[in-house]
């Protein structure tokens, strides 16, 4: 839960009248007193609400009740957009990098991150693949729980290799985007680059991270907004996501699954458990047509 949705609450009750402080927003939301009080100091601060503090009330007023709070919605799809800038402007290198990286911080911080800054140099453009979003998001995910993945992985000029893979963190390098982690199958630690890997598939299965990984030092804007699948599940899902896709639940087993890449999610559907794709009807149309294909190659026929 970002911290907007924290201050839209320290705000209504201030309205109502009830003298709201640091320990009542703590308590409300589970944070620490030391992190409640830094939200109250960004409502007044960069907000620039005109906070009171009122002895009596032992809490916090307006001193004038015509103040309201700039508008502070964003959608999960901007949320994601902006999750893919910070980690790119934080791990920016080049010119005016520091002046950059403190844009990172400052765009993690409308994503749930708690880091600040500010910044009025030009900043630089970066373009993003659908795919390469995608793959950030699920190894994000994997990295987050200590999940295993599965990756299909391409270099030039060579045959895809499916791999497992234990990630521990993802980095930038010379404008390029890679995943470190553990091989299973080499039995040691590699560097993966984003858009080498074709498909990735987050398991249930977790590992324990006991090092640290090594190597390098990690010091236009995508526009794309996610498709949105309803699938009815096979049973309820624990959290918000399945398998790394970002899910929403609509009852009775119903989701709505978030994706960017399209092949990516037909290969999910084909390797995962569920009841029946409701929507929308030209995904339907192309995981029928990719089982079609599988099944004429299990029967020897031609592919027409």
């Amino acid at each position: 839960m970002s911290n907007m949705h924290r201050i839209q609450w320290f705000d209504q009750q201030i309205r109502e009248g009830k003298y709201p402080n640091s320990n009542h927003l703590a308590q409300q939301f589970e944070i620490s007193r030391r992190q409640a009080q830094r939200d109250i100091e960004y409502l007044g601060i960069s907000l620039r609400a005109p906070l009171l503090y009122m002895s009596k009330n032992r809490g916090y007023c307006y001193e004038h009740p015509t103040y309201v709070l700039p508008l502070l919605y964003m959608t999960e799809e901007e949320k994601q957009v902006l999750k893919f800038l910070a980690f790119r402007y934080r791990h920016y290198s080049y010119d005016n990098a520091s002046a950059v990286n403190r844009v990172g911080h400052l765009l993690s911080r409308f994503t749930d991150e708690q880091h600040a800054g500010t910044v009025t140099d030009r900043l630089p453009v970066f373009d993003a693949h659908p795919r390469l979003m995608q793959n950030i998001e699920l190894l994000s995910h994997a990295i987050q729980d200590c999940l295993i993945v599965q990756i299909v992985y391409k270099h030039p000029e060579e045959e895809a290799t499916r791999l497992g893979i234990c990630p521990f963190r993802l980095m930038n390098h010379y404008n390029g985007d890679y995943v470190i982690a553990f091989c299973e199958q080499q039995h040691k630690q590699r560097i993966f680059r984003l858009d080498s890997i074709e498909h990735v598939t987050v398991t249930d299965v977790r590992f324990e991270r006991t090092i640290e990984p090594v190597g390098w030092e990690a010091g236009g804007s995508p526009v794309r907004k996610p498709f949105i699948a309803a699938v009815r599940l096979s049973s309820p899902l624990i959290g918000e996501t399945w398998k790394g896709y970002p899910a929403q639940s609509m009852g009775e087993l119903l989701y709505n699954i978030e994706f960017y890449d399209i092949d990516s999610f037909l290969q999910h559907l084909l390797s995962s458990e569920w009841q029946q794709v409701v929507a929308p009807k030209w995904l339907r149309t192309k995981l029928q047509g990719r089982c079609l294909k599988l099944l004429a190659q299990l029967n020897g026929e031609d592919e027409s």
